[in-house]
């Protein structure tokens, strides 16, 4: 009925939402860094979630490359570095060494991150998947490769102060 209607439009603004939707709304909208996810991270859910990448990459010390290089000491290589491996010109070309960030990039979507690369896999979609991941590369090394920091958690605003 539209005066019903009317009288809940009337006093909608002064509705007082549940702090537990409040907050949940604003952690949901928010996302989460790496380094955060990375401090939370399980290295066994990543051995389990590194299964899917067992079909072309080996894992063990001295494993051999297969359709793509081997991952131990993955984390802190030079990108298309490893040995004996006929990297795409795209990934031979690429600067610098496989950082946690550029790793993540990279699993997330491998076209996006060094378009032109030769690897036939379309990302790890879910971030603490790909944490959790991350982390179980970083166990597979000689030297173990720091976690970047977590970045710091905004102060929340003040309390709006009731009163007119």
């Amino acid at each position: 009925d539209e005066a019903m209607l009317r009288g809940y439009m009337a006093g909608i603004e002064k509705v007082v939402l549940p702090q537990s939707a409040v907050g949940s709304a604003s952690v949901a909208a928010a996302p989460v860094d790496l380094g955060t996810l990375l401090a939370s991270a399980d290295p066994e859910r990543g051995k389990r979630t590194a299964q899917v990448c067992a079909s072309c990459h080996s894992f063990d010390r001295g494993g051999a490359n297969r359709v793509g290089p081997t991952l131990w000491g993955v984390v802190g290589r030079d990108i298309g570095g490893t040995g004996g491996f006929a990297y795409s010109p795209a990934m031979a070309s690429h600067p610098g060494a496989w950082t946690y960030e550029e790793l993540d990039r990279w699993l997330a979507s491998p076209t996006r991150a060094i378009p032109g690369n030769k690897m036939a896999f379309n990302g790890v979609r879910n971030p603490k998947d790909r944490a959790n991941l991350l982390a179980y590369l970083g166990t597979l090394g000689g030297a173990r490769v720091p976690y970047p920091a977590p970045k710091p958690v905004p102060a929340e605003p003040p309390a709006a102060e009731g009163g007119s």
